[in-house]
């Protein structure tokens, strides 16, 4: 319940008003100097993943519906930095970035006056902590209909021990009634204006978390706690910037969902769509899918066409005839691949080179061919991974490596081209029946397999989309049974599918 109409620390309104928040803001706290990291700037400005860590954080906000609005507070001396960040990104609901101040007191109420006095929602969250998730934030908001102040908190796995100051214990709490606290925590405005007025009168008053201030000044306020998730780590150690970095290559996101028939066709009519191995499995699937909503689809194979994805002269030629039947590329999508099982010690050169360079050079030159194309459109290149690239898998270690180079290849293009506004995706589909796996498995039962046009139908939703450098996941749907593969076709340049 809000404290704003009380006239004592615990009074509270017999029948409060219903809560009416004009807006909803979100106010990252980007303060920090990086001093325990040991660097010369803050450490919300280095990157990880490809992205300086507070366009990652920045972008949950951007992204969540229930966000109307994002003022910034940075580092002194840093504002135009994180300016220009927000300018590249064109993050649109971004207002203000704006100076905090020396300390956690003086920055919240730098952001206090920078809200404005209307009544709104407000969520102060960490610059860094970049995996906060929409989940959280939304359930943030949707909170405080019913609660005046929001917290976010995760079960300790670890018992707490207390000390004193010779570093010996003198409590031991209960482990199954502690929370480790997270950010956003979230408000309702005046609740927060309230805390902090009162606590402008304790000459002791020092915060490092605004919940804390709730609970000490206005004490008859319940504080919600909603849970959080072991991924939303603040970035504050240098082992941080390895786990963060880790976590976000892991973390794979989610395609927005076209709404309808008609939004594709709105989408995709006129577009041109260069697939490099379309006759078979995903790339043949996604082909078609295209054309039905009036793209303009080139698909080129080893097969078909004798387009060989590792050759320059091949990936160039493909290009220039799509490009000279309509004037144009938009999307340009690599599904060619071939999976080759074997110990490697036992794996024959040919062999070898031929995974390598099919499965990561190919990729490589047709991404390098592609920019000149892609820069005119604005478009996007798409690649596919496998679930094998997270972790190197016997007997098929060629494979999964690649896999797991694309990966690395997708989140630095899609940064080195961001200048460009060229973006760069990489799919992530769980086993699929495709010829491919059928040829390296054999038969399986089919309500195990992704059906390939589901893949297919993800495929388009990403290329519609303004996603870059992600990982997309796509997963079988329960019950959901897959496209038969023709019986007996057998091509090295299907699409790819996860070995695992």
């Amino acid at each position: 319940m809000t404290q704003d109409h009380t006239t004592g620390p615990d009074a509270t309104p017999e029948t409060p008003a219903p809560w009416r928040p004009s807006r909803t803001v979100a106010v990252v706290l980007a303060g920090g100097t990086g001093t325990r990291l040991g660097l010369g700037i803050p450490k919300q400005l280095l990157k990880i993943a490809g992205k300086p860590i507070i366009e990652h954080t920045l972008a949950v906000f951007e992204a969540a519906p229930e966000i109307d609005e994002i003022i910034v507070l940075m580092a002194s001396g840093h504002v135009a930095d994180a300016q220009q960040i927000v300018d590249k990104a064109g993050f649109r609901k971004v207002t203000k970035v704006i100076e905090g101040g020396d300390t956690r007191n003086a920055t919240t109420r730098i952001a206090l006056d920078a809200v404005g006095e209307a009544d709104c929602n407000i969520l102060f969250h960490d610059a860094v902590r970049p995996l906060v998730s929409g989940r959280i934030v939304r359930e943030c908001v949707n909170a405080l209909w019913t609660y005046a102040a929001v917290d976010v908190a995760i079960p300790s796995a670890d018992t707490i021990v207390q000390v004193d100051e010779d570093d010996c214990i003198t409590d031991i709490p209960v482990r199954s009634s502690l929370r480790r606290g997270q950010t956003p925590q979230a408000f309702r405005s005046g609740t927060i204006r309230e805390a902090y007025r009162r606590a402008e009168g304790d000459p002791h008053f020092a915060a490092t978390d605004d919940c804390g201030v709730v609970l000490r000044y206005l004490p008859g306020t319940p504080i919600k706690v909603i849970d959080g998730s072991d991924e939303n780590i603040k970035v504050t150690h240098p082992v941080d910037v390895h786990l963060a970095d880790k976590l976000f290559q892991l973390a794979a996101a989610q395609a927005p969902r076209v709404t309808d028939e008609r939004s594709y066709t709105e989408e995709l009519t006129g577009r041109t769509i260069v697939v490099f191995g379309g006759s078979y499995g995903i790339g043949h699937d996604l082909a078609e899918l295209a054309r039905r909503y009036g793209a303009q689809v080139f698909p080129f194979s080893r097969s078909s066409t004798g387009t060989h994805v590792e050759r320059a002269e091949d990936v160039e030629a493909a290009l220039k005839t799509a490009f000279e039947a309509t004037g144009r590329i938009d999307h340009v999508v690599v599904t060619a691949g071939i999976l080759e099982k074997g110990a490697l010690a036992e794996m024959d050169q040919e062999t070898m080179d031929r995974v390598l360079q099919v499965n990561f050079v190919g990729p490589v030159i047709v991404a390098r061919q592609s920019l000149p194309y892609l820069q005119q459109t604005k478009g996007q290149l798409l690649l596919y991974t496998s679930s094998s690239y997270t972790r190197g898998r016997a007997r098929y270690a060629l494979y999964s490596s690649t896999k797991a180079a694309l990966v690395n290849l997708t989140q630095a293009l899609s940064d080195e081209w961001a200048e460009f506004g060229v973006r760069v995706n990489c799919v992530n589909p769980e086993r699929t029946a495709t010829p491919m796996r059928t040829k390296a498995f054999g038969e399986e039962p089919e309500h195990t397999l992704l059906a390939a046009e589901t893949v297919a139908q993800a495929s388009l939703d990403v290329l519609v989309s303004e996603l870059t450098g992600q990982v997309i996941d796509v997963r079988r749907a329960p019950g959901e049974a897959p496209v038969p593969s023709v019986p007996g076709q057998v091509v090295r340049d299907a699409s790819p599918a996860s070995a695992g």
